[in-house]
């Protein structure tokens, strides 16, 4: 039986309640971009008067800016940790926790409550964990005690120590975030489809190879798009702890581009390199989608 049907009301009557939301959207996302991609043709200072320089912004942004490109490595580096560690170490603690604790709603949360912490809170608490001994730093003080002083370093100040130290406050904010995610999806798997898997032979983590990831998939998926896409905008975190610092050796995309829109007042090339994001992330979610329907039609 056709939907309309089944709702009794005309096609006109629902694109009429459809239309306000459908308008609503378009003026919140697709207007700004396109505004954007416009400000990256322009030579433009966000007040004044512009000019219209076609694509010379992007092309200083692909070939001539040295920061550009080292901000986007470090941007896919923040990614590829996520993707690699994070949510692998999130799937497995969901399935410990689904196995072996009764009640783990409380625990849940626990590892929840990070993520509704401040980022500046969290950044101030990892700057002073991150201190030198002499100022209270637990990780330096621990190495120290442990008779390790020559592993100690000034975490947030060396160029090639820096990023990756804030790329661990990260995994551990957002660890609890994908946990409560795939701890949902896990959840929702049937019972009754472990208790038949057991009598044939499938039991603890020969079951979870093949039941509870292949049906985990569609929720996987969620939390790869969720952490890809968020660590392509990482820009807060960063900049509470370094500002895009020492010399520009933190810096992101997101980052660079407050740089050099707002502080330098290089709004056009801002844009470019807001527009260049875009791209990215609408390109990164297609790629995602792509590859995880393959691997969804493959075990189902």
């Amino acid at each position: 039986m056709d939907a309309l049907n089944v709702l009794k009301v005309s096609k006109w009557t629902i694109a009429a309640f459809v239309l306000p939301c459908v308008l609503l959207y378009v003026g919140l996302v697709f207007v700004p971009i396109l505004v954007s991609v416009y400000s990256a043709m322009l030579d433009w200072n966000g007040i004044g008067a512009s000019t219209f320089v076609r694509l010379d912004n992007f092309k200083y942004m692909l070939t001539s800016d040295t920061v550009f490109w080292p901000a986007v490595g470090r941007t896919f580096l923040l990614a590829g940790f996520s993707m690699l560690i994070q949510l692998p170490l999130a799937l497995f603690v969901s399935i410990l926790i689904s196995r072996y604790v009764r009640k783990p709603n409380f625990l849940v949360s626990s590892y929840f409550l990070p993520v509704i912490l401040s980022v500046v809170v969290i950044g101030q608490l990892w700057k002073t964990i991150y201190n030198p001994g002499s100022m209270g730093g637990m990780i330096n003080q621990i190495l120290e005690t442990i008779g390790l002083e020559s592993w100690t370093h000034s975490w947030l100040t060396e160029p090639k120590i820096a990023i990756f130290a804030i790329i661990v406050v990260g995994l551990w904010q957002y660890l609890g975030y994908h946990i409560l995610i795939q701890f949902t999806g896990v959840q929702n798997i049937p019972a009754d489809i472990y208790e038949a898997a057991k009598i044939d032979g499938a039991d603890g983590f020969k079951a979870d190879r093949y039941i509870t990831l292949p049906m985990i998939i569609p929720i996987f998926k969620i939390s790869v798009v969720l952490s890809f896409i968020g660590s392509l905008q990482s820009f807060d975190l960063i900049m509470v702890m370094t500002g895009g610092g020492p010399g520009n050796a933190t810096d992101v995309i997101a980052s660079h581009m407050y740089k050099m829109s707002i502080l330098s007042q290089k709004f056009g090339y801002g844009s470019a390199i807001a527009t260049f994001l875009v791209a990215v992330c609408l390109i990164a979610t297609v790629i995602i989608n792509f590859l995880f329907n393959r691997l969804d039609k493959k075990y189902t």
